[in-house]
């Protein structure tokens, strides 16, 4: 087989993959839907999901230095302005805000 044959072939398998990769999830939505276990964890996983995030930023953080105060702060205004104003980017930005603030003037190293 010459090179641009090969070639040829590499991209056209390549695609066939990729375009099959892409459609499996679409594909297998359609009977998902009707689960009642689908329908559980939709209800219930973005909440547990939110919690994992949260214990994984914060898991490293140092309780006894006072730069942990940045993260919990920035955490309560994420917290509080969701439970307020229920708009979920208002309160990732204005939470990422806090404590990029804090971390760069306040309790800068």
């Amino acid at each position: 087989m010459s090179d641009t044959h090969y070639l040829v072939a590499a991209v056209l398998v390549a695609g066939a993959a990729t375009w099959a990769l892409r459609a499996l999830p679409f594909a297998a939505l359609g009977p998902l839907r009707a689960s009642r276990t689908v329908r559980h964890l939709q209800a219930r996983m973005p909440a547990g999901i939110m919690v994992i995030l949260v214990v994984y930023c914060l898991r490293d953080l140092p309780v006894t230095h006072t730069a942990v105060l940045a993260p919990l702060v920035a955490l309560s205004v994420t917290v509080g302005l969701h439970l307020w104003r229920r708009n979920a980017p208002l309160s990732i930005l204005a939470g990422t805000a806090v404590q990029v603030a804090l971390a760069s003037t306040v309790f800068a190293h």
